[in-house]
């Protein structure tokens, strides 16, 4: 029997068979601009794997906004900058974090076989890099990259190629959209809170998240309560605060009660000066009513960025952290130095996730303690829809999947 050179999505071909091509969502530079534009399904030959490699049979995918800003081509071309270092491939395929099946591997792959089920981290790195194989943590690699972002042949796709170190157990208990939804989000809060010695987050802190209700919002809340935190969740709307308690916070502030966000006035006219810390005091206040005593956050689980590093870091505690992943508002932020300095606050960058985090925090979700937070489900031809979604912040609460080879 021959088999196939393209087989229509659902259509799993037999294990280990790898046809020549492939349905992906992909885009392209002629097409830059908003989701619904730039994402089309388009037929593409699968790629080749190396040695450290593993080709994975793609049943889901997650969703994350990097792949917006791939649409836009801003901040960053990806496709030009891939070129411009030497790549060929003159479109993109998306997405950063999947489940699935392995369907191939490279001959110096070991910890992974063809027919596991897996779920997909999203770091990769050059595993012969001096300070790789010297045993520094790969995140300070100068060869980091986010797949399916910085790379090419993300999830978007019924095949996915991938370092095979990227790929940990698939949960049992969870089917392929949630299994799908969790990893870059999940492994991102984790190191944002268990990586930063001495601030691992630990029983009894005030952990201020931003974003609550988000996809990281909602790990980091899980996360923190585990470790016998006390989470404080800062979200849009009252109509947010069930979800966020449901997950372990303790309470909920509304952003939208106050009016001070955006960056801090010249430091020179007073007034102005005057009415962000009174907003800014305001906010603190709003969480010790809800701790019921006078106690500020040692840890602030911060991405806005922009419209919310100022307070962030006044209201952080002495000798506490304000944690940042992204900059979802903005990325020039402005610092008050006289809290850094006086009052011994660190202001940590932090930015996804290593091997070790990655698994640790898969460790989680494996035993059932982390709930994926899985909100809606779309069909592969979703892709452009849900991402224009994310991009008009329409989505909804927790994380999104797209089905790819997974029939429902």
């Amino acid at each position: 029997m021959t088999e196939k050179d393209l087989y229509e999505l659902g259509e799993q071909p037999p294990l280990g068979y790898i046809p020549k091509q492939m349905h992906a969502q992909v885009i392209r530079q002629d097409r830059f601009g908003e989701p619904m534009k730039a994402f089309q399904r388009e037929v593409i030959g699968v790629p080749e794997i190396g040695p450290h490699d593993a080709l994975v049979y793609v049943m889901a995918a997650g969703v994350n906004y990097n792949n917006v800003w791939a649409s836009l081509g801003s901040p960053v071309d990806v496709i030009g900058a891939r070129m411009k270092g030497g790549e060929k491939e003159d479109f993109h395929i998306g997405g950063s974090d999947a489940s699935g099946i392995v369907w191939a591997v490279g001959d110096r792959v070991t910890n992974v076989k063809v027919g596991d089920e897996v779920v997909v981290h999203c770091g990769q790195w050059d595993v012969n890099a001096p300070d790789v194989v010297a045993g520094d943590d790969p995140m300070f690699s100068p060869s980091f990259k986010i797949w399916g972002y910085e790379t090419n042949w993300g999830s978007f796709a019924q095949f996915t190629k991938v370092q095979a170190h990227q790929c940990l157990p698939k949960p049992k208990h969870l089917d392929w959209a949630a299994a799908a939804a969790y990893m870059l989000v999940g492994a991102t809060a984790y190191r944002m809170l268990h990586n930063w010695a001495p601030h691992d987050v630990r029983e009894g802190d005030v952990v201020l998240i931003w974003g609550g209700a988000g996809g990281l919002g909602s790990m980091a809340i899980q996360i923190a309560a585990l470790a016998g935190a006390k989470p404080i969740a800062v979200v849009s709307k009252t109509e947010k605060f069930e979800f966020c308690q449901q997950l372990g916070a303790v309470g909920c502030i509304n952003r939208k009660d106050f009016t001070h966000w955006g960056r801090l006035p010249d430091w020179e006219d007073n007034g102005a000066m005057g009415g962000f810390t009174s907003g800014a005091r305001a906010f603190g206040k709003a969480i010790w009513d809800i701790l019921g005593e006078r106690k500020n956050p040692r840890i602030v689980f911060e991405h806005p960025g922009q419209d919310t590093v100022p307070t962030s870091v006044f209201v952080a505690d002495s000798g506490g952290m304000v944690v940042i992943c992204a900059g979802t508002t903005g990325y020039n932020a402005d610092v008050d130095l006289r809290y850094l300095w006086m009052r011994q606050k660190r202001l940590q960058g932090s930015h996804f996730a290593n091997d070790d985090n990655s698994r640790e925090f898969n460790e989680l979700v494996l035993a059932g303690k982390i709930d994926p937070c899985l909100s809606r489900v779309f069909p592969f031809d979703g892709t452009a829809e849900c991402h224009q979604l994310m991009y008009e912040n329409r989505h909804p609460d927790g994380n999104m999947a797209i089905l790819v080879g997974a029939k429902s």
